[in-house]
């Protein structure tokens, strides 16, 4: 079976999580290992840690890969704001490797009217910096965005700008699906969905892609606005989305909901099945 699943909640702790994906049917799950809208958090602990990698090791559920904080903005133009994303992000990926969590996904960050140039250049900068005390054991996934406002990321030439630079072992890519609809990318169809592979292979390389964000998307094609949306629902529709959980090339690299929850989590229960009969495993 394809390593399926979506992004579960760590309230009332980390190793709580694994639970909550079993009970919809997860073989991979997204967490963050903080709150997301705050700056700091409490350290985890040694024991913490240790409960997390107890849960993991018992449980059904394959990969695992985190999410940053929506708060960094590793191109923010203000110098205070700057450095505290950098040390938000370090943090982050110092959690994950106290977790056993080998891929951390982050928005590239909005230039706030600097240009994309200018952007790009100070995100390179700034994952420099933090590299130098990076646990080598995490790869950061850099997430195609739907180029909502001044959002980078939301071009294949964006993610190849920031990419090229870097250390090829330490990048990879998440690329979400209602975003790069969103962004003008076609995944409506099985034509359009190969069209934008071959795009991004000439300029990334379908290789660099380590996880999937599988979502519909609630506003149109280069609509340029983040709305997921049930799959089947929205603007993307399940055509591309079939050939994506058909395409041998991704067959092992985990695909994560971020779609509405529903009541119990039940919308997760249906989406999760609704990609197990797209890859034709039900």
């Amino acid at each position: 079976m394809q390593p399926i699943g979506a992004h579960m909640s760590i309230s009332g702790g980390l190793a709580l999580a694994f639970g909550r994906g079993e009970a919809v049917g997860c073989t991979a799950m997204q967490i963050f290992t903080k709150n997301a809208s705050q700056w700091r958090a409490k350290p985890i602990s040694d024991e913490e840690a240790q409960a997390f990698r107890d849960a993991w090791q018992a449980s059904p559920i394959g990969p695992v890969i985190a999410h940053d904080t929506y708060l960094i903005n590793l191109a923010a133009t203000d110098p205070e704001n700057w450095a505290k994303s950098k040390a938000a992000f370090a943090d982050e990926l110092q959690r994950c490797a106290l977790l056993g969590v080998t891929g951390l996904v982050m928005h590239p960050g909005n230039h706030l009217g600097a240009g994309d140039e200018a952007g790009i250049a100070r995100i390179v900068e700034a994952f420099q910096e933090i590299l130098t005390d990076a646990p080598p054991e995490v790869t950061i996934l850099v997430e195609n965005t739907a180029g909502q406002g001044t959002a980078l990321g939301w071009s294949f030439e964006h993610l190849a700008a920031i990419l090229e630079p870097l250390p090829k072992e330490r990048f990879g890519i998440c690329f979400d699906t209602c975003h790069a609809l969103a962004a003008g990318y076609d995944l409506t169809s099985a034509a359009g969905y190969d069209q934008v592979m071959v795009d991004f292979d000439r300029l990334v390389g379908v290789e660099r892609i380590h996880a999937f964000h599988v979502n519909d998307s609630k506003k149109g094609l280069a609509s340029r606005v983040d709305r997921h949306e049930q799959l089947g629902d929205g603007a993307l529709g399940l055509d591309g989305l079939r050939c994506l959980m058909q395409d041998e090339r991704f067959k092992n690299v985990p695909k994560i909901l971020e779609t509405p929850k529903g009541d119990d989590d039940q919308a997760d229960i249906r989406n999760i099945g609704v990609l197990r009969e797209l890859a034709g495993e039900v």
